[in-house]
């Protein structure tokens, strides 16, 4: 009996591990014959929308207008008006080239106009004689003529004393040497005292209008047609307006408050760079713009109505250098697609081909599935683009 209810003792616990091994068995079974779940992936709709699509350009700033000041009479510079870096107004005096010579000769001249009127004068007063006698058969006809002619040389010597009188004045006028343009002046050439000769080589001052300024850039002229293809075919839609427009971007980074308008292009393509240069004018009222300064001008090329942007985390590329993504298909099934991208926007690419509006993107999770592999997509939030602008960076 002892050794009965030993063996009673242990084959108990026994044969209750042994059916708890065969239940947990049969478990293990039916898990691995269940279906296992379908992995889960970040899904967006592809929908068109219409954005203004923009090219950024690299340019120099140029002044509008530019004037060297150059003495149009000789003479000794008598005293400066100007303080170097000030802004000054067209017609405005610079320089005094000291006017005594000059004044001298206008007067001369003065004198000579008064001198040959009073000639004159008196050939008129002679020809009336000389008519009155000639109708009397007093004097001859040959006489008569003759006074008439001296008259008409008389006349003839005060215009040219006329003349003389305006040259010596316009001369003494341009001892005041004055600025031509309103506009801001740079620095000094020469001092009180300097002697300048008239139409010298070396400028006495520079004056640049810098208020509006010119923006000069470069653009590749197969961007030019890239564009004018797109035009033709509908992908963009231009209004004159608003492709008109040019905003700047600073060196620092900084968008600049004033924009533009595209004024005049290059009816040439550079034969060294192939490019078209284009010129903007913007407002620069503060004068925060330079001549030479660097800035980047942002142009309209138009509006795409019917614009893909997908995310470029959804985008790969093959052995062959293509684009590819997938997309999840009624069926549930990972597609995988070629696509054509024609430029980076952004964290974006704008796709031209290869994707149709209402298909569901793949962004997230690509990774778990392959092509041919059923999925559940799960919806992942659009990035919105403030304004409905984007913009691309051509570098020349």
């Amino acid at each position: 009996m002892h050794f009965t209810t030993r063996l009673l003792r242990f084959s108990i616990p026994l044969t209750f591990s042994l059916v708890l091994l065969q239940g947990c068995t049969e478990s293990r079974e039916s898990d691995q014959t269940a279906t296992p779940p379908l992995p889960e992936v970040g899904v967006q709709r592809v929908a068109p929308q219409a954005i203004t699509i923009t090219t950024e350009l690299a340019g120099r700033a140029a002044p509008y207008l530019i004037a060297e000041v150059r003495p149009q009479v000789n003479g000794i510079i008598r005293d400066r008006q100007f303080a170097e870096g000030s802004l000054i107004e067209a017609g405005e005096v610079l320089y005094q080239i000291d006017p005594a010579m000059l004044e001298a000769a206008y007067n001369s001249a003065q004198a000579a106009l008064l001198r040959d009127e009073a000639s004159l004068s008196t050939a008129q007063l002679k020809v009336k004689r000389y008519q009155k006698l000639l109708h009397s058969k007093a004097i001859s006809q040959e006489a008569y003529d003759v006074a008439d002619a001296a008259l008409a040389e008389a006349h003839a010597v005060v215009a040219v004393s006329k003349a003389a009188l305006d040259i010596a004045k316009i001369n003494l006028d341009y001892t005041k040497i004055r600025s031509p343009i309103s506009g801001r002046i740079g620095r000094s050439a020469v001092t009180a005292g300097a002697l300048v000769t008239a139409n010298q080589a070396d400028a006495l001052a520079t004056v640049q209008q810098l208020d509006p300024i010119y923006i000069d850039l470069s653009q590749s002229y197969t961007e030019i047609l890239r564009l004018r293809r797109a035009l033709a075919n509908g992908q963009l839609q231009t209004d004159d307006e608003i492709g008109a427009t040019v905003r700047l971007a600073l060196e620092d980074g900084q968008a600049y408050r004033h924009p533009g308008r595209l004024q005049f292009s290059e009816f040439s393509v550079s034969e060294g760079t192939g490019s078209v240069t284009l010129r903007a004018v913007i407002p620069n009222p503060e004068g925060t713009l330079l001549p030479g300064m660097y800035v980047r001008a942002i142009i309209n090329e138009g509006v795409n109505p019917n614009a893909i942007l997908v995310p470029q985390r959804a985008v790969s590329h093959n052995t062959k250098g293509e684009a590819t993504a997938l997309i999840l298909n009624d069926s549930g099934e990972a597609e995988l697609r070629i696509l054509t991208v024609s430029r980076s926007i952004g964290n974006q690419w704008l796709v031209t081909a290869g994707l149709q509006a209402g298909e569901r993107l793949i962004v997230e999770g690509m990774q778990k599935v392959r092509p041919g592999a059923k999925a559940k997509g799960v919806v992942v939030a659009q990035q919105s683009h403030p304004g409905g602008e984007v913009s691309t960076v051509t570098t020349h």
